[in-house]
């Protein structure tokens, strides 16, 4: 079976008789080595001891007393933050319960880097065996946001973080703005373009995040996405749905849809309300699919047998921001539907 995704700590839990991963103390080191945690060099003698007791035993009590202790206000939040998360995590059933709740109830003060690095692991957990790259290309969007470009009349997605440092080390390349001007325009640089001759690459680079999505020009891009969200959704809520993309919603008579991003669920509620939306509106979607859930009496009878349709679309900044929570709180579901 091929490896992927090594970054994302799947290792380091433990998978359940029930599917879903559960904590371990050496899931827990891992976030204990996160920069954010290490103790700097002008860290307080409370901050370091606090640090070492945990890489001695992960699982060990903290008090609100042992956090007050320390001397650096920043530190006294990060630690708080990250004793709540450690508290939520092993207290859990599964990791995947823990996203769940915080889908449907608010993260709260919880860091957005956090709910993401879950998203992440149990992304992992749910596309186990899987032997698409073109699946695990799309399932970056979940956890990894993306820089969005136009080239040659396609869309192309690659991943936002390397695009920004890809460009900050061509500056520092062509100091010159003359130089700078005159190098040859590429939609991502260096970076390859996923296709079928070099997508059995991506096994041996799924860490780098180096492969740009033709969603835009490729149909098994746009497939994998749609894979992705199948798989999603059926290990989470266990519940069966067929999601395709579409080129519009044609039904006069649509009844639900979910914005997979803000820039998304504003346009939809856009045209849910009948309300005008501005002339860049269609440019900015990324993606229109259409959902359809199995089992219609898992169904909101207010949507009854109707699809539901999936809107991502772009930022002004033409960056994309998928929330994948907004799958699992987002789905007209019957209140009797039996899900996690």
């Amino acid at each position: 079976m091929r490896e992927f995704w090594v970054a994302s700590g799947h290792h380091l839990t433990r998978r359940a008789d029930h599917g879903g991963l559960i904590a371990t103390p050496e899931l827990i080191m891992a976030y204990l080595a996160r920069p954010e945690l290490m103790p700097p060099e002008d860290a307080c003698e409370a901050e370091r001891n606090l640090h070492a007791g945990l890489l001695a035993d992960p699982l060990r009590s903290v008090s609100k007393a042992d956090i007050a202790a320390l001397a650096d206000p920043d530190a006294r939040e990060n630690w708080t933050f990250m004793m709540n998360f450690r508290d939520r995590l092993v207290a859990a059933p599964s990791l995947e319960a823990v996203y769940v709740n915080i889908a449907r109830n608010g993260a709260g003060d919880l860091p957005p880097i956090f709910v993401s690095q879950l998203c992440h692991l149990i992304l992992r957990n749910a596309l186990e065996g899987c032997d698409d790259p073109y699946m695990l290309r799309a399932a970056e969007l979940f956890y990894r946001s993306q820089q969005a470009a136009f080239h040659e009349g396609t869309l192309l997605l690659a991943d936002a973080e390397i695009v920004e440092a890809q460009q900050q080390a061509e500056h520092d390349l062509h100091a010159s703005p003359l130089t700078a001007m005159l190098a040859p325009p590429k939609a991502f640089g260096e970076m390859d373009v996923m296709d079928d001759e070099n997508a059995w690459t991506y096994w041996s680079r799924s860490d780098a995040h180096a492969m740009v999505m033709n969603i835009g020009g490729n149909a098994k891009a746009r497939a994998g996405l749609c894979r992705v969200i199948e798989r999603w959704i059926a290990h989470l809520l266990d519940v069966t749905v067929s999601v395709e993309t579409v080129p519009s919603i044609e039904d006069r008579d649509w009844r639900w849809f979910v914005g997979l991003d803000s820039e998304g669920t504003k346009i939809g509620n856009a045209l849910w309300n009948g309300t005008s939306v501005d002339a860049n509106a269609a440019e900015r979607i990324v993606a229109l699919m259409r959902l359809t859930i199995a089992d219609t009496r898992l169904v909101d009878e207010r949507v009854g047998s109707k699809p539901v349709y999936l809107i991502l679309a772009m930022g002004a900044d033409k960056v994309v921001r998928l929330k994948p929570q907004n799958l699992v709180a987002g789905l007209p579901l019957a209140p009797k539907a039996n899900v996690a």
